[in-house]
């Protein structure tokens, strides 16, 4: 098989020698002569601690790649810190997925191997990678392991959270929060909850794009760099199989993930993520797709929705068990990055401990799949988890009280004038890809003082925008249209009634239509700054269709570009 990286290095001529003699950098005659050329796209930055790590992931990813045959590459891509990034890192995924599709394309690889931790990175390296369609595989870099405070385990993002709360309610002081804060974070890696990156590790693998038993390995577990330098031998041989992206993410795979997601009690971002990743492969993929795997029954007992943490989950048997008690909802026609199905091999796993991963037969909940509810406020959908939510919200009608911003929120939140009470709906507008933009981590609304002063815990909450993976309560999500599209959102009225029903998978504004009509949506005034806020905000598709830019959609191939030279 004619591989790709030779249209650079074949030849007599001034190109080839321009190639080669650029890249010799001590390497032997026959590094030019037909080996896969591989790149590791790591995404590794000090301003990223979930990714630091990476670096040394990739050495032993290098070592599998020489040993097989190959020539390792690396190439750093984008790094997006989630905790660090403003206005939110949601707003550079499209741009470092277009970074990594580039970047992919214009150089002599023929095969990649994709080293994400943080959020956004998994979701943005597939992407880009899918829109190549070269031989591709990711190594996701895993968990931190568990700190404590006070003998607590912390959960990374859960505890955030409940400690903030808990010091605003009084229950804790400023002196024990900073102290909890010196405890959280004991070691590389990213969040240690069921957050957004564990549920992007556990729903790659599900996929298929990892190797399996990948999804879950803390981060600094030796265990981690041994599958790394498996995956470097194995990424040869797939250049030599040639099985791309396309061939391994069918419709059976997203079924396979949703299905793991629902398992799992996954993030709400996983949506918008797999949404974008279909986009990018060709696969229809819907939130109807979402809400179809709702009764698949919660078996993993993790923050924030359970107790436990992802060191547990894997001791506890990890991914591969949790896909043998859901084996009758997965295809079992779709494969690896083995180019075996998902579920070969899945009698040999086991749980080890069921206080942390429950039998299909004792689940933690019946069903606890991420629901999609429509009605006349959510025309296009939105999404709320009822795994992480109260019981008792999950049927309520209450009165809105609306905030414009989150920085309007945070301004009234703590004003004793603020008439609220455990009835009522908040809702924050003008947070949604395009309103913020880049649809940010402000969902999951903090509760105003005088609530928590009286015990209250959660109430109803609706916005346009995302929460964090880690984060908790009845929250309403990526409610589409958004307010500054347009969408309904924008009519909502302080006083106004909504209606939440999750069991009917009804949204609703309780105000007549023919009122509604006569309303003008509240749209901000937008002030932008060029640039590529100005081409994600023209160009942001909604969140039910992933959030991804229109342009980016599909797949644009790997041929070999002009020469340049």
């Amino acid at each position: 098989m004619a591989l790709r990286s030779q249209a650079w290095y074949t030849g007599l001529n001034r190109s080839a020698f321009h190639h080669r003699a650029w890249m010799r950098r001590g390497l032997p005659d026959d590094a030019f002569d037909g080996r896969p050329q591989i790149a590791i796209c790591t995404t590794w930055s000090d301003l990223s601690p979930c990714n630091r790590h990476l670096q040394e992931v990739a050495e032993y990813v290098a070592r599998g790649v020489w040993e097989a045959g190959g020539v390792p590459l690396e190439m750093p891509v984008p790094s997006m810190g989630e905790n660090q990034m403003r206005p939110t890192a949601m707003l550079y995924r499209n741009l470092a997925a277009m970074a990594v599709e580039e970047m992919i394309r214009a150089n002599p690889v023929d095969g990649v191997v994709l080293l994400g931790g943080c959020d956004k990175t998994i979701p943005a390296l597939l992407m880009g990678a899918c829109s190549v369609d070269l031989p591709a595989l990711v190594v996701a870099g895993g968990p931190m392991l568990t700190g404590t405070w006070r003998g607590r385990p912390l959960g990374c993002g859960t505890d955030v959270w409940r400690l903030s709360e808990e010091m605003r309610a009084g229950t804790i002081t400023a002196d024990e929060f900073r102290a909890a804060e010196q405890s959280m974070i004991r070691s590389r890696g990213h969040c240690n909850t069921m957050g957004t990156a564990s549920t992007m590790a556990c729903v790659t693998e599900a996929l298929g794009m990892t190797l399996p038993g990948n999804a879950g390995i803390p981060a600094p577990d030796s265990r981690l760099l041994q599958l790394a330098h498996h995956a470097g031998r194995r990424i040869v041989r797939m250049v030599e199989e040639d099985l791309t992206p396309s061939r391994v993410l069918g419709p059976g795979s997203f079924r396979n993930a949703l299905a793991t997601l629902a398992a799992i009690g996954g993030s709400t971002n996983a949506v918008v993520h797999l949404l974008a990743i279909a986009g990018r492969v060709g696969v229809p993929l819907s939130l109807d797709d979402v809400d179809a795997f709702h009764d698949v029954p919660l078996l993993v007992n993790l923050q924030p929705a359970g107790a436990h943490l992802m060191e547990d989950f894997f001791r506890a048997g990890g991914l591969r068990a949790v896909l043998r008690e859901i084996r009758d909802r997965l295809d079992p026609k779709a494969i690896t990055v083995l180019g075996r199905p998902l579920v070969e091999g899945l009698e040999t796993a086991e749980i080890v401990d069921p206080t942390v991963i429950r039998p299909a037969a004792d689940p933690l909940k019946p069903a606890a799949g991420i629901a999609v509810l429509r009605g006349n406020l959510a025309p296009d959908g939105a999404i709320i988890k009822p795994a992480a939510a109260s019981p008792h919200l999950l049927r309520h009608r209450g009165r809105a009280i609306v905030f414009e911003s989150p920085e309007e929120l945070h301004h009234r939140l703590d004003d004793p004038g603020l008439d609220v009470d455990e009835t009522s709906v908040m809702v924050l507008r003008g947070c949604g890809p395009k309103g913020y933009p880049g649809m940010p981590e402000v969902g999951n609304m903090p509760l105003p003082a005088k609530l928590l002063e009286r015990g209250v815990r959660d109430i109803v909450r609706i916005s346009d925008a995302r929460m964090s993976g880690t984060a908790y309560g009845t929250v309403v999500l990526h409610v589409a249209p958004e307010s500054a599209a347009g969408g309904p959102l924008a009519l909502v009225r302080t006083g106004d009634e909504i209606t939440l029903d999750v069991e009917r998978r009804l949204l609703r504004l309780e105000v007549p239509d023919d009122e509604l009509a006569r309303r003008r949506p509240v749209l901000p005034e937008r002030t932008l700054r060029g640039g590529y806020e100005a081409l994600y905000v023209e160009h942001v598709m909604q969140a039910d269709k992933g959030a991804d830019l229109d342009f980016l959609v599909g797949a644009r191939g790997r041929a070999v570009p002009r020469e340049s030279h």
